[in-house]
């Protein structure tokens, strides 16, 4: 986080556009994590984050945590008002389905921050890196999801 804070820093002193890419995690409201993060967030001009999961269940399921932390996150950018780009990577059988869609949008129906909703289709090109790294891939043999379920997805999540 001390490295963020001092790159942004320098960024924006130049006049450069900063943008955090994050899943969300850690975050906490907890010290010294959160006076940090709301310092990181004085020089950051835009959040990507990422919503893998809505469902609390699904989500540890899928990733091995809650996802409490990373709606509480989304909360909060909303409350100051920080400009936010959603990313949901679509998965078929995993985070596609029609009702955790419908509470994913209705989640980001409340927040007053996002700009931009985006449906990131799941593919397999890093898989490979998984192997070399001697790690199990856990989506092996998940196929991209079809052109219907994405447009199904874009739909359901209001994005034209």
């Amino acid at each position: 986080m001390d490295f963020l804070i001092d790159l942004f820093q320098k960024a924006k002193k130049e006049g450069v556009h900063t943008a955090l890419d994050t899943s969300g995690n850690p975050f906490s409201r907890q010290n010294p994590f959160f006076s940090k993060f709301k310092k990181l967030m004085e020089y950051t001009d835009l959040v990507l984050l990422d919503l893998k999961q809505i469902n609390e269940e699904k989500h540890k399921l899928l990733t091995g945590h809650s996802n409490k932390n990373i709606l509480e996150l989304a909360s909060y950018l909303s409350k100051i008002q920080k400009p936010v780009w959603i990313r949901h990577v679509l998965v078929p059988g995993i985070t596609d389905f029609d009702t955790d869609l419908e509470q994913l949008s209705a989640f980001i129906d409340m927040l007053h921050n996002v700009e931009k909703v985006e449906v990131l289709p799941y593919h397999s090109m890093g898989e490979y890196k998984w192997k070399e790294l001697g790690l199990q891939y856990k989506l092996s043999g998940i196929i991209p999801p079809s052109n219907d379920r994405i447009q199904n997805a874009k739909r359901i999540l209001k994005i034209e």
